[in-house]
């Protein structure tokens, strides 16, 4: 029988890796990382094309849904960062974004199941709609250099508040690329947040 299970919040494929092992974009190595924890040897990555077949699967069933829902969107399948992407352009999309993006990551789920139960591999899609990523990444880019500029001035580590995986891995980002500092995740979903403190 077929185990069609794919990972689950806990081991979310964006869950980030803080420890300085990267590859050559500067993305942690999490794939192999979380393959040697589990005693398996890495996988090989994905080539451009495989990706880009990921992402035309998603757009797919993306574009399924806006059907469905008789929302009007333009979809570009792409590649980026070594992960396919698949953006959503329109007006009237707000609603596919939810609260703080919550909805987005429900999607992004959705679309991830997709191309699993089309291919049998697990992928770190990343989905997007109306540009709110981008737009979010700028913020917290904001907010983690303000903690980061916290924890230099008072010496005293700054927890931030729950995060998803994606927002806490831009805000990893932002503080690994600093000196003096380092960040850490701790916690459970959906409660998960970063903790800033001073480098030892």
């Amino acid at each position: 029988m077929t185990d069609t299970s794919i990972p689950s919040a806990e081991q979310s494929v964006d869950e980030e890796i803080v420890p300085t092992a990267a590859t050559g974009d500067g993305e942690p190595e999490e794939a192999g990382e979380a393959a040697a924890e589990a005693g398996a040897a890495p996988k090989k990555a994905a080539g451009e094309s495989e990706l880009f077949a990921q992402s035309e699967i998603a757009a797919d069933y993306i574009e399924g849904l806006l059907d469905i829902l008789d929302y009007d969107g333009d979809i570009d399948e792409l590649v980026s960062g070594g992960r396919p992407v698949v953006e959503v352009v329109g007006a009237r999309l707000q609603n596919l974004v939810g609260q703080r993006g919550a909805t987005l990551e429900a999607l992004q789920e959705l679309a991830r199941l997709a191309v699993f139960r089309q291919t049998g591999t697990p992928s770190r899609l990343l989905l997007d709609v109306g540009g709110y990523r981008a737009t979010r990444r700028k913020e917290l880019a904001a907010v983690a250099k303000n903690a980061v500029e916290k924890v230099k001035e008072h010496g005293e580590p700054v927890r931030l508040e729950p995060m998803s995986a994606f927002e806490r891995k831009c805000v990893h980002d932002v503080v690994n690329a600093m000196s003096g500092v380092e960040s850490e995740s701790e916690g459970v979903e959906p409660n998960r947040c970063i903790i800033v403190r001073p480098a030892d």
